[in-house]
C-alpha cells in the first residue's frame, strides 16, 4: 500500500503532469496525417475513417495537454516558462483546428469523397505541423536553445 501511495504522490505532486500528456496530440496528429495520406493513395474509406478517429482523439489529447501545460507553467515556472504565450496560442489553435475538423467530418461522413480532398488532407498536415512546433518549443523549455 505504501508503494501505491508513493507512486500516486510522485505522479500528482512531484512529477509535472504535462509531459505525460503531450505525446498524445503529437502522435495522434501524426498518425491522422499518415492515415489520410494513405487513404488518398489507396482511395480507402476505412483509412480515412481511421484518420478521422485519430484527429478526434488528438482534439481530446490537445485539451488534456493544454490544461496540464498551463497548470505546470504556473506551478513550476510561476507563469514564466520560455515561449509560454506562443505555446498557449498554438495549443489553442491546434485544439480549434482538430475540433473543427472533427465536427465538420462528423457532420459530413462523405467529406473525403465529395469535397476538396486536398484541403481536407492539408488540414491534417497543418495540425501535425503545429503539434511538431509545440513539441520543439517544449524541448526549448526543458533543454534550452
Amino acid at each position: 500500500m505504501d508503494f501505491i501511495q508513493r507512486v500516486i504522490h510522485a505522479l500528482t505532486e512531484l512529477h509535472p503532469t504535462h509531459p505525460m500528456f503531450v505525446h498524445f496530440p503529437i502522435a495522434l496528429t501524426g498518425a491522422a496525417f499518415l492515415f489520410i495520406l494513405l487513404a488518398y493513395w489507396r482511395n480507402s474509406a476505412s483509412l480515412e475513417q481511421t484518420a478521422f478517429a485519430n484527429i478526434v482523439l488528438a482534439a481530446l489529447g490537445t485539451l488534456a495537454a493544454g490544461i496540464t501545460g498551463y497548470l505546470d507553467n504556473i506551478k513550476n515556472y510561476v507563469g514564466e516558462a520560455p515561449n509560454a504565450s506562443t505555446k498557449i496560442i498554438l495549443a489553442i489553435l491546434l485544439f480549434i483546428l482538430t475540433t473543427g475538423i472533427s465536427i465538420v467530418r462528423f457532420r459530413n461522413p462523405d467529406l473525403f469523397q465529395k469535397s476538396n480532398r486536398y484541403l481536407y488532407m492539408a488540414s491534417y498536415g497543418v495540425c501535425f505541423g503545429i503539434a511538431l512546433v509545440l513539441a520543439f518549443l517544449g524541448g526549448v523549455i526543458l533543454y534550452g536553445f
